[in-house]
């Protein structure tokens, strides 16, 4: 029989709550497999945009579009095309025929397919290298230059996108963050595929790395 390769430990570097680098943190094997389930990911990147269409878009038909109803002339001995409205969708501002109308874009993969997707896309972040771990965020006052001054020490420049995941949002958390444009914060229970690829950074804490783990043993 053949053995079995051992399975690679990954670690990140971890960073103290105020942005500097502390120590490095191993990452679950549970959980951080370094598998990236690429068709996966398109089918749930697929269903999240769809489910923010909006369809809302609409046309006219010939029944709906202003205009008379009564035939413009005669059917036969004019040398003309026959023609019984000026609301036909070949004339100009009439109908339109096979136009666009209002529409739920939504649907939904089932649930233990987008924990798989929401999984594959940390270990994408992974093995990208764009993912760090952060001992807790925690904030005396709710300003914004304190949650800047953690992203200028996790060495993140000023236009990269960065998600924040987080086991809990305070009050001093949400009102230090919206003001960055940039900055996306959310609970770990929340979060979904999309949200972790649309980012450059993956920030996660501790502790939301710990829940991750705990949701995974309790399958």
């Amino acid at each position: 029989m053949k053995k079995q390769k051992a399975q690679e430990i990954y670690k990140v570097p971890l960073f103290d709550s105020r942005g500097k680098k502390a120590n490095t943190l191993e990452l679950s094997k549970d959980v951080f497999t370094g598998e990236v389930n690429k068709s996966l990911l398109y089918q749930a990147l697929v269903m999240y945009r769809a489910n923010q269409r909006r369809g809302t878009a609409s046309t006219k038909t010939r029944g709906e579009v202003r205009g008379s109803g009564k035939k413009p002339w005669r059917q036969k001995g004019t040398g003309r095309a026959r023609v019984g409205s000026i609301r036909n969708p070949v004339w100009r501002g009439g109908g339109v025929a096979f136009g666009p109308r209002p529409r739920d874009f939504r649907y939904t993969l089932p649930k233990k397919l987008r924990k798989a997707a929401f999984i594959s896309s940390l270990n994408a972040k992974l093995k990208a290298k764009t993912f760090l771990a952060i001992e807790s965020i925690s904030l005396e006052e709710p300003k914004t230059k304190n949650i800047s001054k953690i992203l200028v020490g996790l060495r993140i420049k000023e236009k990269e996108r960065v998600l924040l995941l987080v086991e809990k949002i305070d009050t001093n958390l949400f009102l230090a963050s919206r003001n960055i444009k940039t900055l996306t914060v959310k609970k770990v229970k929340e979060a979904t595929a999309l949200d972790v690829l649309s980012s450059t950074h993956l920030v996660m804490t501790r502790e939301a790395l710990a829940s991750l783990k705990k949701d995974k043993e309790s399958k």
